[in-house]
């Protein structure tokens, strides 16, 4: 075989596996969030979430473990096993870091970095090791914001996120839906540039964490 033939080829095969070892560098153990809708309802009286997929199955669910110094949030699948878990860095974080990882191996997976603000919420998703930014989850709205954070009965206002990649490129939208409980949906249009599993799984905590 022509060397330069064969060179082209090892190249790419390199390069393949790079790719391949980025993407399940952020994969969750012992489930699958591969799908480009959930939507997550949160209890009338208490933070316990129920996240189905595109078909109305139950994948995950989440209770917040109450009385605890750090918020920490533990998510199981429908038969109840931890699949990851979500803590604070900080002392009842307000604008903080919470820590995304692999319950089942122990792995810190990625940093969800909360930039406060009333009038724009915005999360940054890092690498958990290097701090490098993998996408952000935007607020869309500064008044419906300032409104959800400061008036009575805020639940009642719907609001729009938006989660984009490095480059600022559209990934999916968080919408939420006029309901007596919160509800909300999330929608993934392309996820081609970031890894998908730890957006989702982010975007799903992140109104837990907020109290939306």
């Amino acid at each position: 075989m022509d060397y330069g033939i064969a060179n082209g080829f090892m190249m790419i095969s390199t390069s393949l596996r790079h790719s391949m070892t980025a993407a399940t560098d952020y994969d969750i153990t012992g489930i699958e969030l591969t799908d480009e809708q959930y939507t997550v309802d949160q209890s009338l009286f208490r933070n316990r979430y129920t996240v189905r997929d595109a078909a109305g199955t139950t994948v995950l669910k989440s209770k917040q473990k109450m009385l605890k110094m750090k918020e920490e949030f533990p998510f199981v699948d429908a038969n109840g096993t931890i699949v990851f878990t979500v803590k604070a860095s900080g002392i009842l974080d307000v604008a903080g870091k919470y820590l995304l990882t692999d319950a089942q191996t122990g792995k810190d997976l990625v940093i969800l970095d909360n930039d406060y603000s009333l009038l724009q919420d915005t999360w940054t998703i890092r690498d958990s090791e290097t701090g490098a930014t993998l996408a952000k989850i935007t607020s869309r709205g500064a008044l419906a914001t300032l409104a959800r954070k400061k008036l009575p009965l805020s639940g009642l206002i719907q609001y729009k996120y938006e989660i984009t990649d490095t480059d600022s490129g559209h990934v999916g939208t968080i919408r939420s839906k006029l309901s007596l409980r919160d509800r909300y949906e999330i929608t993934i249009d392309d996820a081609s540039t970031v890894p998908k599993e730890p957006i989702v799984a982010a975007a799903i905590v992140i109104d837990a964490i907020q109290g939306n």
